[in-house]
């Protein structure tokens, strides 16, 4: 919005050096400063409102006992960081560019099935909110139109090509039709190594990304500041990882598939890093306020777009290891119990209750998390050098 404004000022008057605002770097910084300011102006008058509407949070009663305290504390906070990365976003990003749209399509679709979560939490007192399956269905909804649009962003080279390449798809019956090489699945640290997956191998993959990252980050939402700020660490390395490919001498020299327009999504990681960083002023321990699953299921969505954006999937595998760590310690969980009728691996999950169960306090588990999450970033942003 801003953008098409400084523009039309810098073409229009002796403004000239208003071009300036042009770079996207520099859109990017000022993204991530708007986003920071606007959740910490914001977050005192988020969080008396929902204490006026006394959306605290109900603990789960076989939780750790010394959760119980943050019983009443207020929950939705995550709408704050909404707030902030989407207007930040809208401010500071090329209108026109089909990428930064569907991210935010992403992002706000499952930041209102939290929502809707989070009112049933607190409104019926049940900690357990939407229905699983309810909550799969709308997810899934979302993740299926976001993996069929972002398969032909990705191939088309502008906006324009991308409905040619639709019609083409329907016109052969939705079979597989070959999709350029920059839609492969790149391989981390190998330079000429990707797997060409056709249209359906792209969509589904997209769709188990994007589904799966948004319940990875909602289970690691256990703890103060827990999941936030692993969140917006992964979404600035992603919007790295979109400047790059949306640079066409950048992905020559460091041999990533150029991606027409991906470099404006380096706007919305910026954001997110802003929007974060001023959530966790009033979410870190003892929290003022809790993100709720409108926050954590939206930040999962919107990392997991970037990947697929970037085609940095399998990084984000690497970069949000925090995320998988907290996943898989469910799933064996759950898997061991079954098989064993009634034997665990872990005292409790997700995998941070079974350390607080071990004697860890909460911000131990917390930080050392953090710390975890920083080394596995770095990584992650090794491999755009070590190929």
């Amino acid at each position: 919005m801003l953008l098409a404004l400084i523009q039309w000022l810098a073409d229009s008057t002796s403004l000239g050096w208003l071009r300036v605002f042009n770079y996207l770097t520099l859109r990017a910084v000022l993204a991530a400063l708007t986003a920071f300011f606007i959740a910490l102006a914001l977050g005192p008058a988020v969080i008396r409102e929902l204490r006026k509407l006394k959306v605290g949070q109900a603990v789960r009663q076989y939780g750790p006992k010394s959760h119980l305290v943050k019983e009443g504390t207020p929950t939705m906070g995550g709408i704050l960081i909404l707030i902030a990365v989407g207007a930040s976003t809208i401010l500071w990003m090329d209108l026109s560019n089909r990428f930064v749209w569907v991210v935010l399509f992403v992002t706000l679709s499952f930041g209102a099935i939290g929502w809707v979560d989070d009112y049933r939490k607190v409104v019926h007192h049940d900690p357990e909110g939407m229905k699983s399956r309810e909550k799969f269905f709308w997810q899934s909804l979302v993740g299926v139109i976001a993996s069929v649009y972002l398969a032909f962003s990705v191939a088309a080279p502008g906006n324009e090509h991308i409905w040619g390449l639709v019609l083409q798809w329907m016109e052969s019956g939705f079979t597989s039709i070959p999709l350029p090489e920059r839609s492969n699945l790149l391989i981390p640290f190998f330079k000429n190594v990707s797997l060409p997956i056709g249209i359906w191998g792209f969509i589904v993959l997209s769709y188990f990304v994007i589904v799966g990252t948004s319940n990875a980050v909602n289970l690691t939402d256990g703890l103060d500041g827990l999941a936030i700020l692993p969140s917006a660490l992964v979404g600035i390395a992603l919007g790295i990882f979109a400047y790059v490919v949306g640079r066409v001498d950048y992905a020559a020299y460091l041999n990533f598939p150029y991606v027409p327009g991906a470099g404006e999504v380096v706007v919305v990681g910026a954001a997110l890093i802003g929007a974060g960083l001023g959530f966790l002023w009033y979410n870190a321990y003892p929290a003022q306020v809790f993100m709720g699953d409108v926050g954590a299921l939206a930040l999962g969505g919107a990392l997991g777009t970037m990947a697929i954006i970037t085609r940095q999937e399998l990084v984000l595998f690497i970069m949000g290891g925090v995320f998988v760590m907290e996943t898989l310690s469910v799933i064996l969980q759950v898997l061991y119990f079954k098989i064993t009728h009634g034997k665990r691996i872990f005292l409790m999950t997700p995998i941070h209750h079974h350390f607080e169960m071990k004697g860890w306090k909460e911000t131990q588990v917390v930080v050392r998390f953090w710390i975890i999450t920083i080394v596995l970033v770095l990584i992650g942003l090794s491999t755009l050098k070590i190929r």
